[in-house]
């Protein structure tokens, strides 16, 4: 249960932390689309641990095995299945919180729902297994892109550095320039020093990312309970440390007064419906209206803090832990390819929805 997402184009994804190996099984992918598969490694790259300084040292070499449904090059329209083998455990580092549930992780609330857990590097409830997510995406990415649409994320925000909220202030471009992923070089740099001194304090930190989709056509999304909007955020609060989502204004339309934030509707030059303004976030009714949909993730600080914390274990008793292994002192980093991945899923899924919609 709640390892599937999606209704046409689907997404099951198996595997633990510390398992032989995480992966997928694709379904309701259109056949005869050409899968370029370094694209898909690239994206995994871009998600991979121990690609800098200030990441997990976790050293994953995370390449794809397409096993099914793709020959020659093109998908067939079948099941595409894929494993991501598991090369650099050290599963004794966890040895010590075999009993022990540690504070604001799923272990506590793993044990009471399934009466086991894996406690080598969380199981299941690992950010290892977005590895997956990002695959699927990166196949989705390249059907989306056949259709017109373009999808990225940057890092906004790591603790009281925060970018401007309008997207449209910054070059995509410049996202991959610097190891935090944030198109303002200056913003950059002082992210990556505030996220050295948390990690040298054996803290972590949190922030946002700011999500953007080009080219969706208007009429995307369900209406009641299938919400375009709804279902993004969804996609995004099922990340793992992922703890909020807005779109549009989001929050700051409480304090708006509606004379100010409506999106008036005008005519262009070659006749088609446009808005002078988007407040709405491309998206009105759960439905798009073609203007472009830009989103915001927040994200806390990683829960394992690599200094003595006081718990409890699987008895009751009160104990000191501290966390020995590799983690991530701040997830936005890597968590950038992950947030363009799942709104990829979502989007081609709700782009092949769409094709049921009317003759």
């Amino acid at each position: 249960m709640g390892n599937t997402i999606g209704k046409i184009f689907r997404l099951t994804t198996f595997g633990e932390s510390h398992g032989a190996a995480i992966g997928g099984v694709i379904d309701g992918m259109p056949a005869g689309l050409a899968i370029d598969t370094a694209a898909v490694q690239h994206e995994l790259d871009r998600r991979r641990p121990g690609q800098s300084s200030i990441v997990t040292g976790r050293n994953e070499g995370d390449r794809v095995r397409f096993l099914s449904g793709i020959f020659e090059g093109h998908t067939t329209g079948t099941p595409i299945g894929f494993a991501i083998e598991n090369e650099n455990q050290r599963s004794g580092d966890y040895e010590n919180m075999r009993h022990t549930f540690r504070p604001s992780h799923a272990d506590y609330t793993y044990t009471q729902k399934y009466g086991i857990r894996d406690h080598r590097g969380g199981g299941r409830s690992s950010a290892r297994e977005t590895a997956a997510r990002v695959v699927a995406g990166a196949v989705a990415r390249q059907a989306l892109a056949k259709a017109g649409i373009e999808i990225y994320a940057y890092t906004s925000q790591v603790g009281d550095i925060v970018l401007d909220r309008d997207y449209r202030k910054y070059d995509p471009a410049a996202i991959e320039s610097n190891i935090v992923r944030c198109p303002d070089g200056d913003a950059a740099q002082r992210m990556i020093r505030l996220i050295e001194q948390v990690k040298k304090e054996g803290d972590t930190i949190g922030g946002t990312i700011t999500g953007v989709i080009k080219g969706a056509p208007a009429g995307l999304g369900e209406p009641v309970f299938d919400k375009l909007h709804a279902a993004l955020g969804a996609a995004m609060l099922g990340i793992n440390a992922a703890k909020g989502f807005e779109y549009g204004l989001g929050f700051d339309f409480a304090q708006r007064r509606g004379s100010e934030v409506i999106d008036n509707f005008h005519t262009t030059p070659g006749g088609n419906l446009a808005t002078g303004t988007n407040y709405s976030g491309g998206i009105q009714g759960g439905i798009s209206n073609g203007e472009d949909i830009y989103f915001r993730v927040a994200f806390k600080p990683v829960a394992t803090l690599l200094r003595n914390v006081t718990t409890v274990d699987d008895e009751g008793n009160t104990v000191t832990l501290k966390a020995r292994g590799r983690h991530d002192p701040c997830v936005l980093p890597r968590a950038v390819p992950i947030v363009e991945a799942m709104a990829a899923i979502v989007m081609l899924d709700f782009l092949l929805q769409n094709r049921c919609s009317r003759l």
